[in-house]
This record gives structure tokens, sequence and C-alpha cells, in this order.
């Protein structure tokens, strides 16, 4: 007959703090492992749920009397026991006196802890080992010693606690320096706890809350929590009063040591990097100090990598759950992840690849007057496909996100460069973090990663030492962004004025003169314009005078391009001497009127422009660029008319107006009737008699109708233009949105 089995809610275990997490998986693992093989548990908002032949009151019993605690030993640590005499005043006495008290147990559950104990005396003893072996080579090989030599029930905390490289040892974030913490050790106040728990049967009544109640339940003894419950470990500040004292479930203790068995690390051979050993730890990742409200790089710090807990929310068997956590290290394009970016960006595949419901990032922090470490909640990740968290591969090309990270994590490094990693770095988690299938939340959040982008290229472009990189300091050259696939024109376009002006500007290119980013920064023109694999690379030679941009307002910046690309085209010898605005994207005749009459955000399309720019434009196709056309209204004001007219790329109607710079000089000098006036002439010269002959309008207005001219606008558009402009063209009726007629023009 079949046994019925029951699901229990475990209202006392939780993602946060670690302890309560740490003691679900203590909880499925000893009663898959001790009573019902076929134990499943699962998460269900933040509750953990066990599914067993246990009712309530079975798991309560079966604690209380059949229980086998895991034997957990490490003589290589402080206060193990195995060197004491148990005398008074002996700093190990209290851990002696507890492995004796094991031994002394005739209980069989106590058993394999005995036998554990034994065991390890007597290596130690035929090893030569009779007192606690000095820090270097004498710990490593009384580490080594256990490993190969003791049973086979101790071998899963070992491997918990340290990943024995060929010749040192690695401690996993865990469970602090190789099971201890500080001057404390954990397999001391596990093996205290048991004598209290199973032996002397001391806390009996505290079995239910730890399982059942309220995580707020007081229940406790004075037994040190380490790190894994910072709110129980007390000190100042900790309570209504003063001082609180330390406060823990000794059953919340006991359990969350043996859920620490699961997370087994293990060495690895890193072959993406070669054959170097390195350790593994499930789920561990560098510490970072980005992605959290709170967030500060003094975080980063701690030596102490960050776990990321995997939540899973369908009934899974103990088996499975080591399945996960033996191979718990997230892959990103082939290879394992290092950063907590990194994590959050590969956890869409590997969680929907092993049923994970998200991750609760732990971060182990010093806090408590920088004397303690701490594992504080972070932040939770819910597991889901987010295409546009794709688009963050471009960086990965020729390591370039490493390499900036590497280097703008330095302290040798400007200090310029911390703020672009931290905004980079964020923007990409925030990406991550995206909860519902919506198109505007995730345009704003690609559109501020690839400003963050722009941003950090930047920062690169302007500094030479970090071009060429700095020996002195041991600094490596930082390449350009490479190049950003056409995909991030789609993702990131918001439907806003300011987008598609930029993303005008950013198409902007010419056969020889090259594109406008060249005028931004010392970037390689040739490389970047290649017909064949085109490439970011920096230009071999400083001082270039196409650089123009400088920090002003975007009004100047812009002008001095359309100068500045004047010149190079004087110098490209044109018989047809074209205006070099030539894009791939094309901005509408509303959207060039809001710009001209200050309505938009000059700031947000400079910022854009730097992201924008970076896209392969070779590549960008009619369906790209399909979602960026603007309004048609309001139509620009007459002085635009005339002198985007006479700074077109190519010809109009057949006829080519030839290009003339002193219209745009005397614009730059705010002569707006003499620069308008000369368009007028031009235009008349080249077979196109305009109807207006003139326009005057303020300083301010001229210098960005001016600016304006260099946005590239589409052959319909310039009809348009011609249209409302030309006297020999029909003229529509006129159009109350429309500026054209609201300017004073003879």
């Amino acid at each position: 007959m079949t046994q019925p089995r029951y699901d229990i809610e475990l209202r006392g275990c939780a993602p946060t703090p670690l302890a309560y997490y740490l003691k679900a998986l203590g909880i499925l693992r000893l009663v898959a492992e001790q009573a019902d093989p076929g134990a499943k548990g699962w998460w269900e908002y933040d509750t953990f749920w066990l599914r067993s032949t246990l009712d309530e009151t079975g798991l309560v019993e079966f604690f209380l009397e059949t229980y086998s605690p895991t034997p957990l030993v490490g003589p290589w640590g402080a206060r193990s026991g195995f060197f004491s005499t148990g005398t008074k005043g002996d700093s190990e006495g209290a851990a002696r006196n507890a492995l004796d008290s094991i031994i002394a147990c005739t209980q069989p559950r106590m058993q394999t802890f005995r036998r554990a104990i034994v065991e390890t005396e007597s290596v130690l003893s035929r090893t030569g080992f009779s007192t606690k072996p000095e820090k270097g080579d004498d710990n490593f090989r009384c580490m080594l010693t256990c490993r190969n030599e003791l049973p086979d029930d101790v071998l899963a905390w070992v491997d918990a606690a340290l990943v024995l490289l060929e010749s040192e040892a690695k401690c996993p974030p865990l469970l602090g320096t190789g099971g201890n913490e500080g001057s404390g050790s954990y397999m001391s106040g596990f093996a205290q706890t048991v004598v209290a728990v199973t032996v002397n049967r001391l806390w009996d009544h505290a079995i239910a809350p730890c399982l059942y109640e309220d995580l707020s339940a007081s229940t406790g003894s004075d037994q040190t929590p380490g790190h894994f419950s910072p709110f129980a470990t007390g000190g100042k500040n900790g309570s209504g009063g003063f001082e609180a004292d330390t406060v823990m479930n000794p059953w919340d203790y006991l359990l969350c040591i043996e859920g620490s068995v699961v997370f087994a690390a293990s060495a690895v051979k890193k072959l993406e990097s070669g054959s170097r050993i390195a350790p593994a730890y499930p789920f561990s990742v560098e510490a970072s100090g980005l992605g959290h409200a709170s967030s500060a790089l003094s975080d980063e710090s701690s030596k102490r990598s960050e776990i990321w807990l995997p939540l899973w929310n369908r009934p899974t068997t103990q088996r499975e759950i080591d399945h996960v956590f033996s191979e718990g290290r997230a892959i990103l394009k082939g290879k394992h992840v290092a950063t907590a970016t990194d994590f959050a960006r590969s956890i869409s595949s590997l969680g929907v690849d092993r049923g994970i419901s998200s991750f609760q990032r732990i971060g182990f922090q010093l806090r408590n007057g920088d004397r303690s470490n701490f594992a504080i909640g972070i932040s939770r990740y819910d597991v889901r496909l987010r295409p546009p968290v794709d688009l963050v591969n471009d960086l990965d090309k020729a390591s370039w996100l490493i390499e900036f990270r590497k280097v703008a994590s330095n302290d040798k490094s400007p200090p310029s460069m911390k703020k672009p990693l931290r905004e980079l770095e964020t923007a990409i988690f925030d990406l991550t973090k995206t909860t519902e299938d919506r198109t505007d939340q995730d345009s704003s959040l690609v559109q501020q990663l690839l400003i963050e982008i722009g941003c950090a290229n930047h920062v690169i472009g302007k500094s030479k030492s970090l071009r060429e990189g700095n020996r002195s300091k041991k600094l490596p050259a930082l390449s350009p962004v490479p190049l950003l696939s056409p995909e991030w024109l789609l993702r990131a376009n918001d439907g806003s004025v300011e987008f598609r002006l930029a993303a005008a500007l950013a198409s902007m290119t010419h056969d020889t003169i090259g594109p406008l980013r060249r005028h931004l920064e010392p970037i390689d023109v040739a490389r970047l314009t290649a017909k064949k694999n085109p490439s970011a690379k920096w230009a071999k030679e400083d001082g270039d005078p196409a650089i123009v941009w400088g920090g002003g307002i975007l009004v100047r910046n812009l002008n001095a391009v359309l100068s500045r690309r004047f010149i190079e085209a004087m110098k490209s010898g044109d018989k047809e001497l074209f205006a070099p605005f030539k894009g791939r994207c094309f901005a509408s005749l509303g959207d060039v009127a809001q710009f001209i009459q200050q309505t938009v955000d000059d700031r947000k399309i400079e910022a854009l422009l730097r992201g924008l720019m970076l896209l392969d434009w070779q590549k960008v196709s009619r369906e790209h660029v399909a979602e960026l056309r603007g309004a048609g209204r309001p139509l620009p004001h007459a002085a635009y008319a005339l002198l985007k007219l006479c700074h077109l790329p190519h010809a109009l109607e057949d006829k080519a107006i030839k290009l003339s710079p002193q219209i745009t000089r005397r614009a730059l000098a705010g002569d707006a009737v003499g620069a308008t006036q000369l368009a007028a002439r031009r235009l008349l010269a080249s077979g196109f008699p305009p109807a207006v002959q003139q326009v005057n309008c303020p300083r301010e207005q001229i210098l960005r109708t001016c600016a304006a001219v260099l946005f590239p606008i589409s052959r319909t558009s310039e009809s348009k233009l011609a249209e409302v402009i030309l006297a020999k063209h029909k003229r529509p009726e006129p159009d109350p949105e429309s500026k054209l007629d609201s300017l004073s023009a003879t």
C-alpha cells in the first residue's frame, strides 16, 4: 500500500537571511537521506514547502528522535577540539568537550559522528599531527590528509569548506576560511549544538518554531550565528535599546550548517584560458558593489565572493537539487561567468534549462564596524527570457567588457573611469531585471544602456593613456567599443524626437570625409569605413584637426562639425560640390522644426548620439530605420528651407546647387538676413527662384537653424521644402501649424 504524502509549509524557511535558505536545503537533504528518499521540496511565495511521507507532527518527531547529524570535523581549523585536553582555560576546551560528549553518547543516531571523530584522531596520530598545524605547508598537508583518508561520510563537508588545488587551499565564500569565521569555528559550534540538541535534549521545544513559526520567533540560545543571520548577531543598535544580545534558535543553526553541505565546491580546469586549475564554487562570482539600491564600489573591497541562491517553484527531489548545485556555474557564450553582471545576463538560459524560477543574490559585506562579514540579501532576479539582454553580447567582442572592467576597477586607473563602469554595469543589471513584457520599458532600459556605453567609450577616447596603455602602471591599452549591431536601433527606439534626431546625425557619412563620429574622437576612419570587415580602432596619430566636438552646448558643436565638414569637402576637390550630410536615417521636418523651436532635450540628443554612432551603420537596412519616421508637421520656418536647399548632398531635380560656405558663415555670425539673402541668391543662380528673398529672426534661432542643416532629410522632405519656398513650385494652402508665413519675409 502506497504511503500517503503530505505537503508541509515550512514557514520558518525563506530565501533570506542566508541561514533560513540553508535551513531549507538541510531539511530536504536530511529527510531524503534518512526518512523518505522520494521527498521533494520547492519555493512558493518566499516560503519553502516539503512533500514527503512525514506530516507536521512526523517531521518534528523525526528531528527529535531519529535525525542523525552529519559528521563535521576539521582539525585544520581554529578551536577544532582535536588538539585540546578539554581542561579549564584551554581555548579549545568547549570544542573538545563537545567531541568527548559525542564519543560517549551511545545513541544509534550518533554512530556516524562517533566513528568520524575516532578515525580523524587516528589519522592525525598516524600522520604525526600532535599539535595544531601552523598556517602554510603544514596546514595544507593536514587538509590534504583529511581529504584523502577520512571516511566518505565526512567528504561532503570537507568539499563544502575547502577546495584543494595543486599546492594551496581555497575557501568557498559560504563557510568563511575553511569552516572558520574570524576566531570562531562553525565546526566547533556545530558539535556543541549537536550535544545540546540531540544528546542532552535541551531544545526540544525549539524545533517547532524553527520549522513552522514566523521568522521573528525569539526562541534562541547564545550560539553565535556567524555571518548567516545578521539580525541574530546582536550588537549596537540591534534592538530597541542600545545593544542587543546574540539570539538564535539552535535548531536554525544546526540545520543551516547541514544545508551548507549541499554547496560542495570543486577544482576544475579552465579550458577557455588554458589548463590552469581553478576553484569552482556553486553559483558564486566575484563580489560587486553594483546592481542594487545601496550599492557602493567600496563593497568590492571584500575578497569574499558573492552567491546567487537558486529558487525553484516545482517539487524537486534531493537528487535533482544535487545535480543543479554540482553544475552550478553559469555559462555565458560558452564560458563560465566570473562577475555579478555576467551572471545576471546568463541566468535566463540557466534558469529556463534547469527549472529555476529566480535567484536571490547574497553578498558578504563588512559591517558591524568592519569587524565581521555579514551575508546580506542584495536583490532578487526572476528568471525570464529577455531578448534585449542579448544585445550586451556585442560588448564581449575582443573581450572589451572584461578589459574595460579590469582597467576601470584598477586602483591605478584615472578616477574618471569609476563612474562610467558603475553606470554601465548598473544599466546592464537594470536591463536583466525587466519583469514585464513591455516594449516601452525595454526600450528605455536599452536606451539608457546605450547611453552608458557611449559615455564609457568617450572617456577612453579622450585619454591617450587609456587608448595606448600605461606600462608604468601596468594598465593595458583599451580599444574602442566594438561596432554594435543594428538591432540596437530597434530595441532602443523609444519613439522620442530626440532618438530620431540622434539617429539621423549618427548615420551621417561620406565616401571621402567619413562619418560624423570622426569629429568626436580619434577613430581610424579607414578601418571604420572599410567595405569588408569594418572595425573600430583608435587612430595611430593624435591631433586630428577634424575632431572639433568639445564640451560645449549641442548647437555650438553641431555648427563646429558643419564648418569642419565644409573645409573637408573643399579639400576633396570635387567638381560638383555637395554638402557632405548624407545619412542612412532621415530626420522628419516636424522633428527638425521642434529642434529649431527648442522644444527638445539637447543633452539627451548628445548622449544618444555618442551611443548610436557606435553602431555598424554599414549593416543598417531599411527594416532597421522603418520605425524612425517622425511627424511631418509643423514645418520648419522659411529660413531653414532656404538654408537646407542650399546644402543638399545631391542635386535637386537634376540640377546641382553648388555649396557656398559664405551662407553658413553669415548664419554663424548671427546675421539671419544676410545668410538668407545669400541663400536666396544661390537658389536663383541655380535655377530655383525662391518665393522668399530674406528672413529675419533672432540670433539664437538662426544659430539653431544653421545647426539643423546638419540633419539628413529624405528626398520627399526636400521636395516638400521646395514646394513651400520656391516660386515656380505650386504652393499649397497655408497650414495654420506652419511657421513659414509667421515670420517677417520680404
